[in-house]
């Protein structure tokens, strides 16, 4: 499984993660004003369950590859590569039918709370989700592929980086490809609106190809049957965390959030990945599936996580909880770069935020410990079926707390220092 992460291994994650997210709240801050945004406010119902999704496919491909690495299953260089080609076919039809349905689940969430669709609305929807998380996995994937190549040679637990990576740059990208993409689309919807539709119609008609390429190996075939339950509840969950964010960014008090959302649901999700990634490579490394250490038989108390026999599931949570404090204290300074103040928030709001931001990796770590547990007694692998639970259930928890402190500063009248 490789050795624990030592504080200043996932202090350099932090680092590395500071500068994508950074880049992700220059990107949020200045898009917002852009015309479609200002329009299509669905897109804000949209942006969690993306960036939510992506990240999943990213990270679980990061932890299957990963685990494969750990165990010795890419030695033959015929058996990697079918290995890859066969995960890579499978994210891209993933990708394909998850960018539709999150696009539907954004219109009937937008129609509810509003009333109201116009049908042009509902092409640049579809066709800004579609292409963006398409065009995404393919250069997340070829870049994820080779970061657990490269991890391998040079003797680093992909399990420490991958998936954190994944998480950071998956972010940069569809991010950047979403505000790309629908200001686009919106520049020319009016005349051109044939050309949405005629683009949704040619990606969904790559999607026998794709089931082809997974079907080549036998790990991505059962996947392709069995794999879709998880990413779709995922994906739902993540909805329900947009509409809170929809709902929190049309009030003008609280409109900040929207610098926020990124960091604390980012930061929530990177953090559980790696600790479900390590615990999924122990229990494949050390027990056969179905079978859970004596400990783990049932769901621990809260302090059985950080506190219990000697491992380094234990360890690494106490670790992983430690660096909440200080890397969100990092990225609240870049924030206030970014809208070029030059002074920390106040000291109410940064004990608030920091206090939303341990309690939701607090109660990840917990739910994660006992999720992946459950998963691999059920026979079911924790790579594919815990990191998209766990990740939506932070983009959720994390927004909804974030939504909750800041209606509480604005309460107190303290919302002006942030």
């Amino acid at each position: 499984m490789g050795e624990l992460p030592s504080p200043q291994q996932v202090g350099s994650l932090e680092t590395i993660d500071t500068d994508t997210k950074g880049k992700i709240l220059a990107r949020s801050d200045e898009a917002t004003t852009w015309d479609v945004f200002q329009e299509i406010t669905e897109i804000f119902i949209l942006l969690p369950a993306m960036l939510g999704m992506k990240g999943n496919l990213e990270m679980t491909l990061a932890s299957r590859l990963s685990t494969a690495v750990n165990v010795g299953k890419i030695e033959l260089a015929n058996e990697k590569w079918t290995l890859i080609i066969g995960n890579l076919g499978l994210k891209q039809l993933q990708s394909t039918v998850l960018g539709l349905l999150a696009s539907l689940m954004a219109i009937v969430l937008g129609w509810i709370a509003d009333g109201r669709l116009p049908l042009d609305h509902v092409g640049l929807l579809c066709s800004t989700s579609v292409c963006t998380t398409f065009v995404a996995s393919l250069f997340q994937g070829i870049i994820m592929v080779g970061l657990i190549i490269g991890s391998k040679r040079i003797g680093i637990n992909p399990d420490n980086v991958a998936t954190p990576i994944a998480a950071s740059f998956g972010d940069l990208i569809t991010l950047a490809l979403l505000g790309c993409f629908s200001q686009w689309f919106y520049s020319f919807m009016d005349l051109y609106s044939y050309v949405l539709y005629l683009l949704d119609l040619f990606l969904l008609c790559l999607i026998p190809l794709w089931i082809v390429i997974s079907s080549k190996h036998a790990a991505s075939r059962l996947l392709l049957r069995t794999g879709w339950e998880p990413i779709i509840t995922a994906m739902v969950i993540s909805s329900m965390g947009g509409l809170i964010l929809d709902k929190t960014v049309s009030d003008p008090n609280l409109a900040g959030i929207i610098l926020y959302a990124p960091v604390i649901n980012g930061i929530g999700g990177n953090l559980v990945s790696i600790q479900a990634s390590r615990i999924s490579t122990h229990l494949h490394l050390n027990f056969s599936s179905g079978k859970v250490p004596e400990d783990r038989r049932r769901c621990q108390q809260p302090c059985g996580t950080f506190f219990g026999s000697a491992g380094p599931n234990h360890k690494s949570a106490k670790v992983l909880l430690l660096m909440v404090i200080p890397g969100q204290l990092i990225f609240l300074y870049v924030i206030q770069l970014l809208k070029g103040a030059h002074t920390m928030p106040s000291p109410l709001f940064t004990v608030a935020f920091l206090t939303a931001s341990l309690i939701q990796v607090f109660t990840l770590l917990c739910i994660a410990d006992c999720v992946v547990h459950c998963l691999w007694r059920r026979g079911k692998d924790p790579d594919s079926y815990s990191i998209p639970y766990l990740t939506a259930l932070g983009d959720l928890l994390g927004t909804a707390l974030l939504s909750l402190t800041f209606l509480l500063l604005w309460c107190s009248g303290d919302v002006g220092g942030v």
